[in-house]
Parts: C-alpha cells; sequence; structure tokens
C-alpha cells in the first residue's frame, strides 16, 4: 500500500498538466482562427480592389463587381461572381452602355503571401459565362471624330495570370447596320495563355458552330486587346471542323468536314481552308454525291455577311469555281448570291445531285455561267434556289434507250437516209446550247438550240426536277427535203409537192416540232398546233440542203 501512494499522489498533478496543455492548443487553435478571420477580412476588400484596379486600368473604364469571396483552407481561394467590365468611359459616352466584358462567375488559387506581394501571381483563373460584346465600329469612329486620341500609358497590374480558362462563353460583335443582326460566336471552351496586356495570347478554343451544327476547334493568337476600338483586337489561328451536320438546313443533307487558317481582326476576319462533303445531296434527288472545295473568303464581323472570295469546288468529276457572299438579314437568316463558272464538267453530275430520277436523263460535257441567288426563309433550299444562266453541251448521248434511238432515226432522216432510220441506227453525238432558269423545281428553257448531225432544232418549254413532266416546243430544220426522208418510192413522189412549202430559210425542211411526255415516256412530234411558238423563236442555225 505504500508504494502506491507516491503514483496516488502525482495523479491529480498529471489531470493538472494535461488540462493546461489542451488549454493552450485550444487557445492557439482560437488564435489561428482569429487570425484566419482577420486575414480573410482584410483579405477580401484588398483582393476585390485589386481586381476591379487592374481591370479598371487595364480597360480604362468602369468595373463592378457583385460579389467576392475568400476561403483559406487550401491556401488563398478566392471566388467571385456578377463581373461587369465597361467600355472606354468616352465610347459610354457616345451612347455604348451595355458591359463590354461580363463574367458569371470565376474562381483561382494562390498563395496566402501573395497577398502582400505586388503584383500578385496567380497561375490559372477559371471564369464561367464569360460574355464579350464589341460595340458597333460606328460608335468607335464617332467618338475618334468628337475627342482627340489619348496618349497610351502604362497600365499598373496589380494582379499576373498566367492562363485563364473559360467555359459557357460567348462574342458578340455588335452592328450599327440597318437590318443587320450581331454577329455571335459560341465559345464552349477557350483558354488565353500569357495573360500579358501588350502582347498576343496564345489560345485554344471550341466554338460550337449553329449552322452547319457542329464543334470547330482553334488555336492561335489573340491580342493583344485594342482599348480604344475592340473590335480592331487582331486575331489569328488554325481551325478544324469535323462531322458537322448539314441536315438542319432545310432541302441539304451531307457531313462537312474542314480545316483551315485565318488571320484579321475581329471586326474582319480572312479565311483559307479547305472543305469535304462526301455524301453532299439536294432533297430533289437525295442522292449523295462526294464534293470537295478550297476556299478563301472574308467574314465582315460589323455586318454578319460573309465573302466568298475564291471557291475551287469538285463535284462528283466536275470541277467548277464560284464566288460571291452570304448576306446577313435581321431576323430572317441570310440571301445567297453566287456567281458560278463550270467550264468543262459532266452533266451527269450535276443531273445524279439535282434530278430524282434515274438514270439520269443525258451524259456529256457541260459548261454554264450561272447566277445562283438563295433568298433567307425557312422553306427548302431547293425550292427558294433561283438559278438562272447559260449553258453549253456537247457530246450529249440519251441515257433513254427510246430518246437515243428517236435521235439516231432523226438523225438518219435528217441527212436524208430514211433506210438507216431503224432501231439498231448509229448512235449520233449532239449538242445543246440555250438559256434557262430554275426555281421552285422546275428548269425553263428558252432558245435551247439543239444540233445533231442533219437536223437543227430550237425550243423553249420546261422540265421538273422529279422528271415527271417535258413540255417543249419550238421548230426543226433538216438538210434533206422531205421527199428524202421516206423510203418508199410513191411516197417520197407524193411528198415532192409539198416540198417547196417546207423548205424554209436555205433548210430543206423547217417544221414546228415538240417533246412532250416524262422521263420514261418521252413523246416526240410535229406540232402545228403550236405554230405561233415556233414563230416567236429564233431561227436553228442554218443547214445546207442536201
Amino acid at each position: 500500500m505504500a508504494i502506491l501512494e507516491p503514483s496516488a499522489a502525482q495523479h491529480p498533478a498529471s489531470r493538472h498538466i494535461w488540462r493546461w496543455i489542451i488549454v493552450a492548443v485550444l487557445l492557439v487553435i482560437t488564435g489561428l482562427a482569429v487570425a484566419a478571420i482577420v486575414v480573410i477580412r482584410r483579405a477580401t476588400p484588398i483582393l476585390k480592389g485589386r481586381v476591379i484596379e487592374t481591370l479598371s486600368e487595364r480597360f480604362r473604364s468602369r468595373v463592378e463587381l457583385d460579389d467576392l469571396q475568400v476561403s483559406l483552407l487550401k491556401g488563398l481561394e478566392v471566388s467571385g461572381s456578377g463581373l461587369r467590365i465597361f467600355p472606354p468611359y468616352d465610347v459610354v459616352a457616345a451612347g455604348a452602355n451595355a458591359p463590354l466584358i461580363s463574367v458569371r462567375s470565376f474562381y483561382f488559387h494562390a498563395g496566402i503571401r501573395d497577398l502582400f506581394v505586388k503584383p500578385m501571381h496567380v497561375s490559372t483563373v477559371h471564369v464561367e459565362g464569360l460574355n464579350v460584346t464589341i460595340p458597333p465600329r460606328e460608335v468607335r469612329q464617332q467618338v475618334a471624330a468628337s475627342s482627340p486620341s489619348q496618349p497610351r500609358t502604362k497600365h499598373k497590374i496589380d494582379i499576373q495570370v498566367d492562363e485563364i480558362v473559360c467555359d459557357d462563353s460567348a462574342l458578340v460583335i455588335q452592328t450599327a447596320k440597318p437590318g443587320k443582326d450581331p454577329k455571335i460566336f459560341i465559345l464552349t471552351h477557350i483558354s488565353l495563355h500569357d495573360f500579358g496586356p501588350n502582347t498576343p495570347w496564345p489560345y485554344e478554343a471550341q466554338i460550337t458552330n449553329g449552322i452547319p451544327e457542329g464543334k470547330i476547334h482553334a488555336t492561335g493568337h489573340f491580342g493583344p486587346w485594342n482599348v480604344e476600338s475592340p473590335g480592331d483586337s487582331p486575331l489569328d489561328g488554325h481551325y478544324t471542323f469535323d462531322h458537322a451536320n448539314l441536315y438542319p438546313i432545310k432541302g441539304i443533307g451531307g457531313v462537312l468536314s474542314s480545316v483551315g487558317d485565318f488571320s484579321g481582326q475581329l471586326n474582319r476576319i480572312g479565311v483559307q481552308g479547305t472543305a469535304r462533303v462526301p455524301n453532299f445531296s439536294l432533297d430533289s434527288a437525295s442522292h449523295p454525291m462526294p464534293l470537295d472545295t478550297t476556299f478563301s473568303a472574308v467574314v465582315d464581323g460589323t455586318s454578319g455577311d460573309t465573302y466568298l472570295q475564291h471557291v475551287d469546288a469538285l463535284l462528283g468529276h466536275s470541277r467548277f469555281t464560284c464566288n460571291g457572299e452570304i448576306v446577313n438579314v435581321k431576323g430572317q437568316g441570310h440571301i445567297i448570291d453566287l456567281d458560278l463558272d463550270v467550264p468543262a464538267g459532266r452533266i451527269e453530275d450535276f443531273l445524279q445531285l439535282a434530278v430524282k430520277t434515274q438514270p439520269v436523263i443525258m451524259t456529256g460535257v457541260f459548261g454554264t455561267r450561272s447566277h445562283i441567288h438563295i433568298p433567307p426563309g425557312k422553306e427548302s433550299v431547293t425550292h427558294k434556289l433561283n438559278l438562272k444562266g447559260r449553258f453549253t453541251l456537247h457530246q450529249v448521248r440519251f441515257t433513254n434507250p427510246a430518246w437515243q434511238q428517236k435521235v439516231d432515226e432523226l438523225s438518219a432522216r435528217a441527212e436524208g437516209r430514211p433506210e438507216d432510220a431503224k432501231p439498231g441506227a448509229a448512235i449520233v453525238n449532239s449538242q445543246m446550247t440555250g438559256v434557262f432558269q430554275m426555281t421552285g423545281g422546275r428548269m425553263d428553257f428558252s432558245n435551247l438550240n439543239y444540233t445533231i448531225p442533219g437536223a437543227a432544232v430550237v425550243l423553249e418549254g420546261l422540265y421538273t426536277l422529279d422528271g415527271k413532266t417535258f413540255d417543249f416546243h419550238g421548230k426543226v430544220r433538216t438538210q434533206a427535203k422531205a421527199s428524202q426522208m421516206v423510203v418508199t418510192p410513191w411516197k417520197s413522189w407524193l411528198l415532192k409537192a409539198v416540198d417547196p412549202f417546207l423548205a424554209k430559210h436555205g433548210a430543206g425542211l423547217e417544221v414546228p416540232f415538240k417533246v412532250s411526255g416524262t422521263n420514261g415516256e418521252p413523246k416526240f412530234g410535229l406540232d402545228f398546233g403550236h405554230k405561233d411558238k415556233g414563230d416567236r423563236l429564233a431561227n436553228p442555225p442554218p443547214l445546207k440542203p442536201r
């Protein structure tokens, strides 16, 4: 029992010591908590002031920040919301009152000691809901004309940022031009690196494209930011655009892929690239065709218009070029105006694309210079499309055996070889020229000149893209006289009496002629009932009588 007495005596003292240790620890924790609260309370206004001051100096404008929160749980954690940067003061005075830049929320990490260092260093700022709205160039020009330019001063930077990562962002280029919608770019994701005030910023961006639907990935350089005229801020880069869906464009089908380079300013960007649609189609036919293009264009951010300076294209086996413009129409979409030049294409490629019936009606070498006009609206492109111009066709052969047989027999009779005008006659190539206009799914022709060995035809009429209607009227001239087109001697003898009445304008025979029916059942014949139509037409090319 005596041995236990010292231990029993020490026990209260031991508990007393531990009590003081616990109290000391609690005091330290409390002190740290108080210190943290003090630091946070001091850090919040310091950081908020630095953010506002840095941005205000950088953009020379008013800056508003609704909320800023600071946490010290993992170093210095800062988050904020409701950031608004307004245009420069002189631009606001000219009428541009909306924020130039707005941010829904942001956050970043830094070391606690960075709070007390100028400039404060931040590695990465994460931004949600960035919206950049560029005032119209006209507003900036008014300001420049009414007030002298101010010399540039070196900006005081309180916060230095290495990288800004933005999600769910938009770039809006406003316009003062009547009848125009602003140009809007939806930026799904963008990273800006080496974020300094006077140097270009390398960037990586993913852009959501509306029409055609798809994602554009771009890398390049942006800036430096032009405070006096943000729309004139430089921009360059390389883009890829894969698996863009054309089907939302009513009347057009296919999946587009494109790569290229661009450079310029936000207000005006030049683009050079290539595009491929392996399955391009029109709803008038629904026959996919490969389409490859190389192009150069200019995107005018002040109007939303796109100018196609030059396009080299290959449809199937047919090469052609075009140029023109895609004009922004406020609240409606776009007007497309293109000048098309096909020097020596294949008519079967264009018929395969546009006409439903198969096989295509003819083959041959096709050339045209024409104008394409597509107005805005919700209708199918093939119904809105207005195409007009002149065309030439050489080495024409009809794929329908009945059509080609009629042509071969007509050529034999026109040359005075009626004995050869029968099934199995030698196949002849024909030539065709004319003026055309396509609208509402139909082709209207005027002064359609069609020549074959021994005969020349001039027609006018229409042809529907679904192949269900042919309706042409005109006149035909032949080298041979009527009496030379029949095999039977007595028929030839009888026709000699009418030869003088049918021979006109130096031809052996000239009579009104028609083509009617459908692609599957063509009908050829004389057309004395529409002789007045034939009289209005220009004469076919002259033929030397036999």
